[in-house]
């Protein structure tokens, strides 16, 4: 430790993750000229190259890989020894919290917790971050103080459900298909859908209902996440599978309707916060937990859903593969 300045650490990290000493110095906000100085030092010390270029970018090298998650572990820890306190006052605290979050899950919880805030901490700010390229490991959480995202994903970290959800249909409101007396999955799959990307090999609920029945999407359109996809169905013949809350939330701005699914075609999201366990027993990530957990405690009441009267049924022609 005496042969390196501690105060490289953070710097390092967060070259290690950009891998671009121009925008390492933009988030550090120190001057580049610092910053290089700094990744010139580091290279001395490790007696490697860290980042190397690669055309017109930069790539790590082995030896700078398998830093990665020892710094990333490293900060976690140096992150939770300097925020420790003997307690925790949500009225006078200026704390910035991080939580991670899918574009859906904080487009229903930012309402809610926002409006806690405003009451019982007034300076405390919450950011959310976009959960894609995270990949659950425990060494992540130094970058944040949660994560929220859904269950069955072999996330880790400490867990705690905090709502459930079920899939819906949603079409523009002319889509011929709100004119048919009745519905089949057969009639569903036989119209362009547009659908959500989450990361290779990375299935959605609603993929595994139609892997279920051994049937396939015409898909037209693909986009990353759920929270666009009512406003992609607007004004188009498309078919997209969402969440029934963020279908309710959109239902107020666009027009759209909804087509609900009956018996086993249901398919369930069950959105559950994760962090370290380390911060089980810290009094701020405890209130933060709370907060959280009671905002999500109201979703339900703040987005009814109202559902076109044809339902979705089972029945298709054994052996249809779409």
């Amino acid at each position: 430790m005496k042969n390196l300045d501690l105060n490289l650490l953070p710097q390092l990290q967060v070259l290690l993750e950009l891998r671009n000493v121009s925008r390492a110095a933009e988030r550090l906000q120190l001057s580049q000229p610092a910053t290089s100085a700094a990744m010139a030092r580091l290279r001395r010390h490790f007696d490697d190259e860290l980042l190397v270029r690669h055309g017109r970018t930069y790539d790590l090298t082995p030896f700078a890989q398998s830093l990665v998650p020892l710094v990333d572990e490293a900060m976690l820890h140096v992150q939770r020894a300097t925020r420790v306190r003997s307690g925790f006052d949500a009225t006078t605290s200026e704390r910035e919290f991080v939580i991670a979050a899918s574009d859906y899950a904080a487009a229903l919880i930012v309402g809610p917790l926002r409006g806690i805030l405003q009451q019982e901490a007034p300076r405390v700010v919450v950011d959310f971050v976009p959960t894609s390229g995270l990949e659950g490991t425990m060494a992540e959480y130094s970058k944040m103080d949660l994560l929220v995202g859904p269950t069955g994903y072999k996330m880790q970290g400490d867990s705690k459900q905090l709502f459930r959800d079920s899939f819906v249909a949603v079409v523009d409101a002319a889509n011929p298909l709100l004119r048919m007396p009745a519905m089949t999955l057969t009639d569903l799959i036989g119209v362009p859908h547009a659908v959500g990307y989450f990361g290779e090999g990375i299935s959605t609920p609603a993929d595994k209902l139609f892997e279920s029945r051994g049937v396939r999407r015409r898909v037209a359109a693909t986009v990353a996440g759920f929270l666009s996809l009512p406003l992609l169905v607007e004004g188009t013949d498309l078919v997209a599978l969402v969440p029934r809350m963020l279908a309710s939330r959109a239902q107020r701005g666009a027009r759209i309707e909804v087509l609900e699914f009956t018996g086993d075609l249901e398919a369930s999201l069950v959105e559950a916060m994760y962090w370290h366990p380390s911060q089980t027993e810290d009094p701020a990530n405890a209130w933060l937990r709370s907060v959280v957990q009671r905002a999500c405690s109201q979703l339900h009441a703040l987005f009814p859903v109202t559902a076109h009267p044809i339902p979705v049924a089972a029945t298709y022609p054994v052996g249809l593969d779409g």
